[in-house]
């Protein structure tokens, strides 16, 4: 397919599309800013470990102790946020709050309940079905979504390769550990109801079921200060409707529904799940009101789009966020994505077949590519159309007919070679953090292979 000289060239060329930063890559970059190391007073009593763990960590200080708000990634993270916090107040730790199960949230959990020393151990609430993500997978046997979350999670990059993950600082957990799911065991306190008032410290709470990103995601108000805790069912990004990790359907429209019932609340401020708190009575209004409506607009587009026959494909093309909110930042696809969200809609409330008799029992992919092949005029000029998609900047399509070429096994390693190539091109055109690196550990993952 292409000689020493050919595959030089190609390296050439290469490192010629990302000598200069693409937009999107500058996106990343300069979001980067907000996620360094801080410690933001929200309300007198109310403080936010941001940017030290992918996750914040909060505190909520009482007459007799403190109340934690999720414990971040790490034991090694919490220890440093506790050390912070520890600046601000000596008062003991009374109860830790879990929003959800996810690893990133609640991997710190063991140095907050040893953070008493001798004195008495404090209790973790959470809510019932408590890591409902994580016992799913588990129910089920699959073990696909931990080496699909270290590609998202870019875990396997080498550092100059990762910019951030969109909402959270680049970080990196042991060796084959799912870090999306929870190691931590059962929490002291659950709940199935809607509401659980708490009492501790001298402080009174509510924890508030909000199904969304997970179904045992709760929203943690604090009415005194008027401080709601959003879990991940907010931060400053377009949302993971879908995780390209792999995910059961996340109830979209729960998910809207939690947010009307932050809003019912009347809050001041807004701690969400990554990334900086919302400061403000009016901004914090404003900022949960346009991002729930934002996410209604998508799924009230998709499921009129399926209602009128579209297929998956047609409304990736057709529905997306209007001019008016997708240049606002903490609407910008740094994390989740529009189409990906669609995608998610669709195959939430249709299942996999898009309506297309075609697609009920399609080609092989094996099948498929001869059939390329053929109307290339031969797997040869197959491949030629590859690398001349790529020379040409159209390396969407480089990939897919490398895909044809694959399965064909035709020159594998220069076939993987400018697979990778064009992984790696598409990559930097991605605002979001953890689809940039999902293409840039998969382009990995084929170099790797041709020199194993």
């Amino acid at each position: 397919m292409k000689t020493t000289l050919s595959l030089c060239l190609m390296l050439l060329l290469s490192i010629g599309v990302h000598a200069e930063e693409t937009t999107a890559t500058k996106l990343l970059h300069a979001r980067t800013a907000d996620l360094q190391p801080t410690i933001t007073q929200v309300s007198p009593s109310v403080y936010t470990a941001s940017g030290y763990s992918p996750a914040n960590i909060s505190m909520i200080v009482g007459d007799s102790g403190i109340v934690i708000v999720d414990t971040g990634m790490f034991p090694a993270h919490a220890e440093t946020v506790l050390a912070e916090f520890r600046k601000i107040t000596d008062l003991p730790v009374r109860a830790i709050i879990l929003t959800h199960g996810h690893g990133d949230h609640a991997g710190g959990v063991s140095t907050f309940v040893a953070a008493n020393g001798e004195g008495e151990r404090p209790l973790v609430y959470a809510r019932a079905p408590f890591n409902a993500e994580g016992n799913h997978f588990d129910h089920a046997g699959v073990t696909i979504n931990a080496k699909r979350g270290a590609r998202q999670g870019g875990f396997r990059l080498p550092p100059e390769k990762r910019i951030n993950n969109g909402i959270a600082p680049a970080a990196y957990p042991p060796k084959n550990v799912n870090a999306f799911a929870s190691e931590f065991g059962e929490p002291d306190v659950t709940f199935s109801d809607d509401r659980l008032p708490l009492e501790v410290a001298g402080l009174t709470l509510d924890l508030v079921a909000a199904s969304g990103e997970t179904e045992d995601q709760l929203y943690v108000w604090f009415p005194k200060e008027k401080v709601v805790f959003t879990g991940d069912n907010f931060y400053r990004s377009w949302p993971n409707l879908y995780a390209i990790r792999g995910t059961a359907y996340r109830d979209v429209q729960a998910w809207i529904d939690s947010l009307d019932r932050m809003l019912a609340e009347g809050p001041d401020h807004a701690v969400p799940g990554h990334t900086l708190p919302v400061v403000g009575r009016e901004e914090t209004t404003e900022i949960l009101g346009t991002y729930r409506d934002a996410i209604d607009y998508i799924f009230q587009a998709t499921i009129e789009g399926m209602n009128q026959g579209l297929t998956p494909d047609q409304l990736v093309e057709t529905v997306t966020l209007p001019a008016k909110w997708a240049e606002k930042d903490y609407l910008r696809e740094f994390y989740g994505n529009v189409a990906w969200s669609v995608r998610a809609i669709f195959d939430g409330h249709l299942g996999w077949f898009d309506g297309n008799p075609t697609s009920l029992l399609p080609l092989s992919p094996t099948e498929e590519a001869k059939k390329m092949a053929e109307l290339a005029g031969g797997v040869d000029k197959l491949a030629d159309q590859a690398q001349r998609a790529f020379e040409s900047g159209n390396y969407q399509w480089c990939a897919e007919l490398a895909d044809h070429l694959l399965a064909l096994e035709h020159q594998p390693s220069e076939t993987r070679h400018l697979k990778a190539d064009a992984l790696e091109a598409i990559a930097e055109n991605v605002v979001s953090g953890i689809g940039r690196n999902y293409y840039l550990t998969v382009a990995q993952e084929l170099r790797q292979t041709m020199t194993n």
